[in-house]
């Protein structure tokens, strides 16, 4: 690599992070040294086969200076912006224990959400994939032979046994070409959300599924009432929090729901509060708890309370999603391949019954 040239930005898995976030808090609680601590995680690190050593990097500087902010910010590329801000927060303040403790929760949560999502999309693909399969190979392998039988027993293309299978194989190819559009679409989609049209595909999604639009609803006020109750937690006041937060939340509806909310607390003088109903972010019962919890004092862990709830709901949504395409397919596996065997096996028969 050329001097200069950018390094390839590789941040560990939201799990990894929640790890390493609950490694450091309990080394710290302990007494621990963070070179000592972080030395023990890069001498783990060098036994192992992967070639990427974040540790080993993170250690190297902390060694030097003694900040583990220092350290993540020489190797920026490796873990996330958030994450370095709030541990400088956290040195700065002297409470880098609560932070890094509130950062693995928060990490925890996101690797949940995001492996229900996986399991969402993963299980149906794989379902549609094997019908593709099972139905290709009746119709290329099996009807052929079954047609050849028929036509050695003197079956002509007239008869209504012949006719019979021909419906069967026709309405086959038109499944398969259905299932197989719907596998290739639900690829195409998995493919640009991992590019720069990740938002417009969300939002194309977002528009065709009312389902997808309120997991995704649900989805962004989880986030964002995690960051924020993260934040509070920490010691911020609720300006200060609303205007970092935007650099953690991963999708532009989170984003702008944040942006909405400080706008109108600056142009028209509204309390959080108030801001926050009008942005929709939350369901009203929820607005009801945050103006509770900010009277008596426990905004942060109402906030913390909101996060777990919109996670649960986003994971039982995801489920109930599975529970509706799974069967669907089944059974739709199920008739189309009767209908094949039907087509076949009547034919089969009349002209044996008739031997």
């Amino acid at each position: 690599m050329a001097d200069g040239a950018k390094k390839k930005k590789r941040i560990m898995s939201s799990e990894e992070l929640s790890s390493f976030c609950d490694q450091i808090a309990l080394m710290l609680s302990s007494g621990m040294t963070l070179r000592d601590g972080i030395e023990m995680l890069a001498e783990d690190e060098q036994k192992g086969n992967d070639k990427v050593h974040p540790y080993t990097n993170l250690y190297r500087v902390v060694d030097e200076t003694g900040s583990l902010y220092v350290a993540m910010k020489e190797n920026e590329e490796e873990w996330p912006s958030y994450m370095i801000e709030m541990v400088d927060i956290g040195e700065q303040t002297g409470r880098l224990e609560d932070i890094m403790h509130s950062l693995s929760t928060y990490y925890q949560r996101e690797g949940r959400i995001r492996s229900a999502a996986v399991s969402a999309i993963t299980y149906p693909l794989v379902l549609g994939v094997m019908l593709v399969i099972i139905i290709g190979i009746l119709l290329w392998r099996v009807l052929p032979i079954f047609r050849r039988v028929l036509a050695s027993l003197g079956v002509d293309s007239s008869s209504s046994g012949s006719v019979l299978m021909q419906i069967g194989s026709w309405a086959g190819w038109i499944v398969l070409g259905l299932i197989g559009l719907v596998v290739l679409a639900a690829i195409v989609i998995v493919i640009l959300t991992k590019t720069k049209a990740k938002d417009k595909t969300l939002n194309f999604l977002k528009n065709l599924f009312p389902p997808v639009r309120r997991l995704s609803e649900k989805l962004s006020a989880s986030r964002v009432a995690g960051i924020l109750g993260l934040m509070l937690q920490s010691g911020f006041p609720m300006e200060n929090a609303l205007q970092m937060a935007p650099a953690a939340l991963g999708d532009q509806a989170s984003i702008d729901k944040v942006n909405f909310i400080r706008e109108q607390m600056k142009s028209r003088d509204l309390t959080f509060q108030e801001a926050l109903s009008e942005s929709g972010l939350f369901a009203d019962f929820y607005n009801r708890m945050v103006k509770v919890g900010a009277a008596s004092g426990h905004e942060p862990q109402v906030m913390e309370k909101i996060a777990e709830i919109y996670e649960e709901q986003v994971e039982d949504g995801l489920d109930h999603l599975i529970s509706i395409v799974e069967p669907t397919l089944v059974a739709l596996l199920s008739v189309v391949i009767g209908a094949i065997l039907l087509s076949v096996m009547l034919p089969m028969a009349g002209v044996l019954s008739s031997m």
